[in-house]
């Protein structure tokens, strides 16, 4: 595959950009008002259960790069130590508060790194398999911040509707309006390595995603796949699955798999949607 024009001098710009003009967002800018707490809780409950989880096990996935990473160029450290982990943590931070004023029960995000993740990273200490680590790790950063814009979107519209101007301004919105800049360094990072891949690298790196590919937060847990696949309902993607991945998986279809066989997205990222759907149905979600 060809190389890019996307130099590291360019990602480290984006880096210290978005840095700079989105700091974490303060806890006194955001106001709790609710209107309506018992309506929001009961149709939004495992939606913000969700959300708060999800950004607070940015804690365990600093973990998990530090493991698979072990000699990462400076821009990525960079990037998930400082720039994302302390915007997303403070996203967590937010959503566990407003958790609270709903009279919810704390997020318990999962905080342990897992032994698969273990394994690739004893096997990443060489360095032509830490380069696919790092192409893994660049899909899976750009599906997750697909999903939270998508969500993050849905939700607005209908706390929109709903009246709710206060979480809408003030939670919501400042928190989807970070999420963009990240997709953007995965994006990036992404075409640049693809490039820079020997066939025998971008054919591993194919395998793993097939093999490991999840939708964010689930962590082949059942339950949490379930609870997955209430959000994707409540928010209105249950509807349209194909479309839905569609939307998360367009990227990855272009980049890694170039668009094989007219592939508008890798087949796995409708299987873990349809999957976590069925669960959903089956009662199999619980409070996280």
């Amino acid at each position: 595959m060809a190389r890019s024009n996307i130099t590291s001098q360019m990602l480290t710009d984006h880096v210290k950009r978005i840095g700079d003009e989105h700091p974490a967002i303060p806890m006194d800018s955001v106001d709790f008002t609710v209107k309506n707490p018992e309506l929001v809780r009961d149709r939004f409950g495992v939606m913000f259960d969700y959300l708060a989880r999800v950004e607070l096990e940015v804690e365990r996935n600093v973990k998990e790069l530090d493991t698979i990473l072990p000699g990462a160029p400076a821009v990525d450290v960079a990037f998930y130590r400082h720039v994302w982990h302390d915007q997303e943590i403070q996203h967590g931070r937010i959503l566990d508060r407003l958790k609270a004023e709903l009279g919810l029960p704390p997020a318990q995000p999962l905080t342990e790194v897992s032994g698969p993740v273990k394994l690739l990273g004893a096997l990443a200490r060489v360095p032509a398999i830490q380069d696919v680590a790092r192409c893994v790790y660049y899909f899976t950063g750009a599906s997750t911040e697909r999903q939270a814009v998508l969500a993050y979107s849905a939700l607005m519209d209908r706390l929109d509707e709903l009246g709710e101007t206060a979480l809408l301004t003030t939670v919501i919105h400042p928190i989807k309006r970070q999420e963009p800049g990240h997709f953007a360094f995965y994006q990036m990072s992404a075409t640049k390595i693809v490039g820079e891949l020997r066939p025998w690298q971008l054919y591993l790196a194919r395998q793993l995603r097939t093999r490991t590919y999840e939708l964010v937060g689930t962590h082949r847990d059942p339950k949490y796949q379930a609870q997955m696949g209430m959000v994707s309902d409540v928010l209105g993607f249950g509807h349209d699955p194909v479309e839905y991945a569609r939307e998360i998986g367009r990227l990855e279809a272009r980049l890694l798999w170039a668009n094989s066989q007219g592939m508008e997205f890798p087949p796995y990222v409708l299987a873990a949607i349809e999957e976590s759907r069925r669960l959903a149905s089956e009662g199999l979600a619980t409070a996280a």
